[in-house]
């Protein structure tokens, strides 16, 4: 998976941290305030958006009398201490970042996250000491699957796309970093069990976990 792999570059939410039941929970919450019922397919309608175009897409569709920064406040303060004391890592994830760092590869995060919340994530668990570069989506024009992000990262990094390799949890996010031109490795989590069928169509390697990669576990896929 590591052959002539220059940088790694992950997403963050339910990619390196377990956080995506969180995101739910506020949802939830937030729209409860207004009266209105959590729509059944909003995770998936809003899947890979921005921080921005996620709050321009509440504000649209749910008429809400707040502005676009408002409701960002809101939820990242929403957010904040449930990053910083609720939300753990994923398994394995600090031994292959040590594993990484080790052999010289770069390493980048591209989230769709903001970035008041990377901040928070950072600081709860020790990521900033592993990352060279940290780019949000609200940084680039488009959200994912537009490979915007990815390609930042890349040219903050000073690789190729093709030098990249990719840690993704949803389909939107495994577009983003293919048609960015890079290898996308697809990890498990609860939260998108339901279409791992559909990643394991669009991704290059499947994991359970990191250790797989160690291990020399991970799936190798459209081989």
């Amino acid at each position: 998976m590591l052959k002539d792999i220059k940088a790694v570059i992950f997403d963050m939410d339910g990619t390196l941290i377990d956080s995506m039941w969180m995101w739910r929970d506020i949802d939830i919450e937030y729209l409860g305030k207004h009266n209105i019922e959590l729509p059944e397919k909003l995770q998936k309608e809003i899947e890979g958006m921005s921080f921005t175009e996620t709050a321009n897409y509440f504000k649209e569709n749910f008429n809400l009398k707040e502005s676009i920064d408002e409701i960002k406040e809101t939820w990242n303060n929403m957010a904040r201490y449930k990053y910083e004391h609720e939300v753990g890592l994923k398994y394995g994830v600090k031994d292959f970042l040590s594993y990484l760092k080790d052999n010289g590869i770069k390493l980048g995060i591209a989230t769709s996250n903001s970035r008041e919340l990377v901040n928070a994530v950072s600081l709860g668990t020790g990521l900033n000491n592993y990352f060279d570069e940290i780019v949000t989506a609200c940084e680039v024009n488009r959200g994912k699957p537009a490979p915007d992000i990815y390609l930042k990262v890349a040219d903050e990094l000073n690789v190729e796309p093709q030098e990249c390799l990719v840690f993704e949890d949803v389909p939107m996010g495994i577009l983003a970093g293919k048609n960015a031109g890079m290898q996308v490795c697809a990890v498990y989590d609860d939260y998108s069990k339901d279409v791992d069928s559909e990643k394991k169509e669009l991704a290059d390697y499947y994991i359970n976990n990191y250790n797989d990669i160690l291990s020399g576990k991970y799936e190798v896929l459209n081989d």
